[in-house]
């Protein structure tokens, strides 16, 4: 198993970076390339808002990223420290499905529709400590070195 761990500052400038760094690592773990598109596109939505939260409650914490390649398994988190409702450690973010319903009109509630709609194995938590939203996608047997 390989991780690797980018932190940056919640500026929006940084999303960029992390999109190029999350293709990077999925090409090299294996993800097809006809993929890539839609690991920069949901990693760019979520490096976003997790900015946006950060931004709006005032808070200098970086934002986190966590990509980890398995056997057959590429998986990202992105982390935010804004505390979630309830708090209680690894509690389904509330209204997830409302997030998810295409008529949804906030900016967080869309970014959550949008990657929902780009990864089909998506989840969303919330504790105490903040937010984290978990993307994986298949690999292939045989991952390309470039």
């Amino acid at each position: 198993m390989a991780i690797v761990e980018l932190r940056f500052s919640a500026q929006p400038e940084h999303v960029r970076t992390a999109r190029l760094v999350a293709a990077a690592v999925a090409r090299r773990a294996g993800v097809e390339e006809a993929v890539l598109d839609e690991v920069r596109l949901a990693v760019g939505e979520a490096c976003s808002r997790a900015v946006g939260l950060h931004l709006s409650n005032g808070l200098t914490a970086p934002v986190r990223v966590v990509l980890t390649e398995e056997e057959k398994l590429f998986s990202i988190e992105v982390g935010d420290e804004v505390p979630g409702p309830g708090g209680g450690p690894g509690d389904t973010v509330p209204g997830l499905e409302a997030a998810l319903d295409p008529d949804a009109d906030t900016e967080d509630e869309m970014g959550l529709a949008v990657i929902s709609g780009l990864v089909d194995d998506v989840e969303v938590t919330s504790s105490e400590r903040g937010g984290t939203i978990r993307m994986s996608w298949p690999v292939s047997a045989s991952p390309e070195l470039s």
